[in-house]
């Protein structure tokens, strides 16, 4: 019976002990490690909530990207055929931002007229003078004057203007014509300096033989040929002359300009060389602006002729009316500046040299 009874008991107690065991060691591992149980159940659920975050997050992004259209390209504007402006004056330019300008017509650009006359001179002239031509931007006041230009020198520019005006022919002197084209360069020229860039504004029937900056005061705001020079260079007394002009780019000569171009309607039929004259005293007082008259014995023409080649540095057919006189008598200029250039240098300084006269024009 003893045996019996001991052998039924134990498989009980091994039961009992085995599973009082496994609680107590589950409530060991519990109470030991209960903060790092709760940060790993924590750390999973974040690491879960961010990345259905970032899910959602980039569900949204996307779907704003597509609710967004595209911007629509610019539009690709076309190159003007005719040039344009601001980007001709910056090649052409010095580095002080300084254009040399001239304007022309058809009839001036034929072959073996002024323009072919305009260029020799350069390149005949001394003193380095033909490396002005870098600086030249020839207005042209047609097609036909464009294209030619084009197929001689760099820097062309094609003056659109919407007043009906034909430029291709030769203008009359005070004609209509002639008017609204010597007011529209004037108004061009304004332009030029509110665009920022100092001007030299030569007419093509000046012969250029030395180079005339070095004759024009640092200190003046605009320098003005003379077409008479009465010996002080700041006074007002002296006769000017609008085709040969050097203007610095400043808030005083652009007022000086819109005054000018006013004065066409104040002084109704006169051309803008008149106006000048009319309103230099008034306008150098008012804005106190500096002007200069060249001295004609370096900036001639034919109005005061300088007769000394030694110092001649350009030459202008003024007081000289219609294009077959200027024609004349400018050839005869060249030809002499040609065997004077080609002379010795006692025969230049004895004075051997003087021009053919009397020309058409020139006496």
């Amino acid at each position: 019976m003893k045996g019996g009874d001991g052998s039924s008991i134990s498989p009980l107690v091994s039961f009992v002990l085995g599973a009082a065991m496994a609680t107590v060691c589950v409530l060991f591992f519990m109470s030991a490690s209960p903060t790092r149980r709760l940060a790993d159940i924590s750390a999973f659920s974040i690491r879960n909530a961010t990345t259905t975050d970032d899910l959602l997050a980039s569900d949204d992004a996307d779907a704003n990207l597509t609710a967004i259209p595209a911007p629509a390209p610019a539009p690709v504007q076309a190159p003007s055929p005719w040039g344009d402006l601001e980007e001709v004056l910056a090649r052409a330019a010095t580095k002080d931002r300084t254009v040399i300008m001239t304007q022309i017509n058809a009839a001036w650009t034929r072959p073996g007229s002024l323009l072919d006359l305009f260029f020799e001179s350069f390149r005949s002239g001394e003193g380095g003078v033909a490396r002005l031509l870098d600086h030249l931007v020839i207005v042209t006041m047609d097609p036909a004057a464009y294209e030619g230009c084009q197929a001689v020198h760099r820097h062309c520019y094609f003056l659109r203007t919407s007043n009906g005006v034909d430029y291709r022919s030769e203008k009359m002197f005070m004609s209509k014509d002639y008017l609204e084209m010597m007011w529209g360069r004037n108004r061009f020229q304004q332009t030029v300096l509110e665009l920022g860039y100092n001007f030299l504004f030569t007419d093509v029937d000046v012969m250029w033989f030395r180079d005339p900056f070095r004759h024009i005061s640092m200190a003046a705001d605009i320098a003005i040929s003379s077409d008479v020079y009465m010996g002080d260079p700041y006074s007002l007394r002296n006769f000017p002359n609008g085709g040969f002009l050097f203007v610095r780019s400043s808030a005083k000569t652009i007022d000086f300009y819109r005054a000018w171009q006013q004065g066409r309607w104040r002084f109704l039929g006169k051309h803008e060389q008149d106006v000048f004259n009319l309103i230099k005293h008034e306008m150098s007082a008012k804005l106190d602006l500096a002007i200069q008259f060249l001295d004609t014995t370096y900036i001639s023409g034919f109005c005061q002729l300088s007769k000394d080649l030694n110092k001649i540095c350009t030459l202008h057919a003024n007081c000289c009316v219609g294009l077959g006189a200027k024609l004349h008598d400018l050839r005869g200029v060249l030809d002499v500046w040609r065997n004077y250039t080609a002379g010795t240098p006692e025969e230049r300084r004895a004075g051997k040299f003087q021009w053919k006269l009397p020309g058409i024009c020139i006496h």
